[in-house]
């Protein structure tokens, strides 16, 4: 293998090592204080100056600007805070992200030696404990000893690099179009997702004498204006209002380096004359860009976001059919058949809700797409609303003077709702809980595993339509195929489960947690078809096929026996 060759695989090597260190800080900060972050920037967004600040603070604690738009991106998609605020905390992450390059940069060839001592330190700290907290802080130590090695890396893999006759070619033809290395520096970050490693890679190169400082500038232009992708691309599927924040400091970003471009010449002589030191003139003028950006945009905020919500307007949305209640119309309380049928139809709009409801939950549980819980918990305060607007309305036709029969039936009604009710707060605070942690744990079910869950929520959906054909109709044969479909399921569930606990494979101890959320899973389905299944019990009651009690008198019966 050639000289070449191996350069080329060493510094592969090391930007490989760099990314995955920067990933493990990142990770770390994020898992361990990334809810506190957000509420620190939540509680400092009163003017542009606090949010400001708060948006450097944080990235500086977080290492990432990208990581820090994509909270703030959320707050204000959530309406949290405004938009112009919202720029205002991004204008200080990026300050801040340059402030942690700038100093890593400076600092990581004097601290390079610390490195295995971080290492070691970080390696421990994440293996004797098993507290959240301080794992991930030792998942941040080891990701920094792994950014200073790579450090190290790159620089002994570039040496060569400076009597390399092609790659001097090569940098030549970039500094003679400035353009070049701004798109090369844009590129570089785009792919790598992190600022934070293009600008360590750049001062690698500086140090190991394989970049001359002006062509870094260029790069270092490029490296700003790159910066704002990741963000973009990662909002790219979300609403407009979810798309402005990253898109209006893109937008800022591009317009600054794009103008400095042509001052390059004498920004590299100003840059020259502070300090002769390369590394410094490079993180120097990468902290000036950002200075400036806060400078020129902190007060422009507002004419930006103007300008950026023209072009990414807010989407005319479909009225959801099912978002509220709308039969429910007091002017028909004096007529009880007529108020009836209005809460009747809204019952079955309910059933069509929990139905949505669950359909989502199961989709996340096929297919891990753990995306679409994120509509579980707006799903189930619709939910709640209906429940309470028609327990509500049936109320209120109560006390209007009822008769007995009518009584009866508002009472099944308000129960049936209740129940519907009580399932979407399964769905929610149970079922979903138990999706995450399977995907958090990374458990994988068997085929077998899969196709009974599978054929259980099959069978919820089943019984969820056939309930809204017993409630439409009171028909007492339907209600009697829904109290068999429940028999059916307990059926099906008892042999899975004693399936399941027969499978020996099963006690190992890896499997517990594997066991455990299949059983509950299970469970959680079961209470669910419970629940629907309810719409039947006061149609069999009314019509004398529903027993008070299941308890067989067995003490009786052989008491008889022995006095016969």
């Amino acid at each position: 293998m050639t000289p070449g060759t191996w350069v080329i695989i060493n510094l592969l090597g090391g930007v490989a090592l760099l990314l995955w260190g920067v990933r493990m800080v990142r990770t770390g900060v994020m898992r361990a204080w990334g809810d506190r972050l957000q509420r620190f920037i939540e509680a400092n967004v009163s003017n542009r100056v606090s949010a400001f600040i708060s948006g450097a603070a944080a990235t500086l604690f977080l290492q990432s600007s990208t990581a820090t738009a994509l909270i703030v991106t959320g707050l204000s998609a959530a309406g949290v805070i405004s938009g112009t605020i919202g720029l205002a905390v991004l204008l200080g992450a990026d300050l801040g992200s340059a402030l942690v390059a700038s100093l890593i940069s400076a600092t990581g060839p004097v601290i390079v030696n610390i490195s295995p001592v971080l290492l070691f330190a970080g390696y421990v700290t994440f293996s004797v404990t098993s507290n959240f907290r301080p794992r991930n802080a030792g998942r941040i130590m080891m990701g920094l000893a792994l950014m200073l090695l790579a450090l190290k890396l790159i620089v002994a893999a570039s040496q060569p690099l400076r009597e390399a006759s092609l790659f001097h070619s090569v940098l030549q033809s970039i500094s003679a179009e400035p353009f070049l290395a701004l798109l090369a520096g844009a590129v570089l970050t785009w792919m790598s997702y992190s600022s934070l490693a293009s600008i360590l890679l750049v001062t690698s190169f500086l140090i190991g004498g394989a970049l001359s400082p002006a062509t870094a500038l260029a790069v270092i232009l490029g490296i700003n204006l790159g910066a704002g992708l990741p963000a973009v691309s990662s909002t790219a599927g979300q609403p407009h209002a979810a798309r402005r924040l990253p898109a209006a400091n893109l937008a800022a970003r591009a317009f600054m380096a794009v103008a400095l471009v042509p001052a390059l010449p004498w920004l590299a002589a100003e840059v020259g004359a502070i300090s002769s030191d390369p590394v410094w003139q490079a993180v120097g003028f990468h902290v000036g860009f950002n200075l400036l950006l806060a400078v020129i945009f902190l007060p422009l905020s507002g004419v930006v976001m103007s300008l950026i919500e023209r072009v990414l307007p807010d989407a005319v949305e479909q009225t959801d059919t099912l978002d509220e209640p709308r039969y429910l119309d007091h002017l028909a309380l004096d007529t009880p058949p007529a108020a009836f049928s209005n809460a009747q139809a809204e019952t079955v709009r309910m059933t069509e809700l929990l139905d949505r409801m669950f359909e989502t939950a199961a989709h996340a549980l096929r297919t891990g797409d753990l995306d679409a819980l994120k509509t579980v918990k707006r799903l189930d305060d619709r939910l709640n609303n209906y429940h309470s607007s028609i327990h509500a309305y049936l109320a209120a036709l109560s006390d209007s003077g009822l008769s007995s029969g009518d009584e009866v039936r508002a009472h099944d009604t308000m129960l049936f709702i209740s129940n519907l009710e009580h399932a979407g707060d399964i769905i929610r605070l149970s079922l979903a809980d138990r999706i995450r942690t399977k995907a958090k744990l990374s458990i994988s079910f068997t085929t077998e595993q899969n196709g009974a869950l599978n054929e259980l929520a099959d069978t919820v959906q089943a019984s969820l339509k056939m309930a809204v054909g017993v409630l439409s109709s009171g028909d007492v044969d339907a209600a009697r195929r829904l109290i068999e479909q429940k028999l059916a399921f307990r059926s099906h569930e008892n042999t899975v489960i004693d399936e399941h606990f027969r499978d020996t494979r099963r006690t190992r101890r890896d499997a517990v947690k594997v066991s455990a959320v299949y059983i509950d899973l299970i469970r959680d389905l079961h209470q669910i078809n419970s629940h629907i299944v309810s719409a039947a019990y006061p149609v069999l009651e009314a019509a004398g096929l529903l027993r008070e009690t299941r308890v067989r008198g067995k003490q009786k019966s052989k008491n008889s026996a022995k006095q016969q």
